[in-house]
């Protein structure tokens, strides 16, 4: 595997911008671990987001063929081909990965594997637009805040499960795999970090009959999560729904199952 040295943006000549919510991974125990997570092998259509001081890309790039990296950054774009061992593998594209169309990267037969350090200012929102993408994406491997991988993995009964739980696990296969101690960054973080897996669904193995409707009841309940599903719900959905699906009405938001959820809004009235 290609090593790099420890790195210091401000040796590097980069000052961290908190516009762009910019931590720099420098733990080479750390950059190791996430790149065997990944696994990187020629002939994989594999896109880094926000690859800064190519602290990942480096590494990533030593193992692979041929490496895309998004990087909104004008100034850090500029400066991976210097920092990467391999400089004709890599293509750079400079644009904003929140409004960025993946589809212009799909290749036959080859489905996307996406990895990064995501800004955490715009973690979530970047999360779901990637999720649109579905079946094209063979799986994801990204760094944020603990305290929000703990949420998207999180299962029913338990404090972290919510709103995001629901809604990634609706469409993908979420996996903790290792926590990342603030330490491993410059500037370091004020929260521990972890990474973590998504396997979007080629086929969902539930499927809603309006995805947007169990969104907005997802939402819905989640804001009121201390509330019973009866009043949380009333006048969304049919008098009879909790009979025909078989949920307690007095149950609390955080102890139903995805499945339960969707039961739910497919019988939700129409606005």
């Amino acid at each position: 595997m290609y090593q790099i040295n420890a790195l210091n943006p401000k040796e590097e000549g980069h000052q961290a911008r908190k516009r762009f919510g910019q931590n720099f991974l420098h733990d080479q125990r750390v950059i190791a671990k996430i790149v065997r997570a990944v696994h990187p092998r020629d002939g994989e259509n594999i896109v880094e987001i926000g690859p800064g001081l190519a602290a990942l890309t480096a590494p990533l790039i030593g193992e692979c063929d041929a490496l895309t990296v998004i990087e909104l950054d004008r100034d850090l774009a500029a400066g991976l081909p210097k920092r990467v061992p391999h400089p004709e593998r890599l293509t750079i594209i400079e644009a904003d990965a929140l409004k960025f169309d993946f589809t212009t990267l799909f290749q036959p037969e080859k489905p996307l594997r996406i990895v990064g350090n995501l800004p955490y200012n715009i973690s979530t929102p970047l999360l779901f637009h990637l999720l649109t993408f579905g079946g094209n994406i063979k799986d994801m491997h990204f760094m944020l805040q603990k305290e929000v991988v703990d949420r998207i993995t999180a299962v029913p009964n338990t404090k972290e499960y919510g709103r995001l739980s629901v809604m990634i696990q609706y469409y993908s296969k979420p996996s903790f795999l290792f926590e990342v101690p603030p330490g491993s960054f410059n500037p370091p973080p004020k929260v521990t970090s972890a990474v973590f897996r998504l396997v979007p669904y080629e086929t969902k193995p539930i499927v809603a009959k309006n995805e947007k409707a169990l969104a907005r009841l997802v939402a819905h309940v989640f804001t009121q999560r201390r509330k019973t599903l009866r009043n949380s719900l009333k006048g969304m959905l049919s008098d009879d729904a909790f009979e025909v699906t078989a949920i307690n009405p007095m149950a609390r938001p955080e102890t139903l199952t995805l499945a339960e959820f969707v039961s739910l809004s497919d019988h939700m009235l129409e606005a």
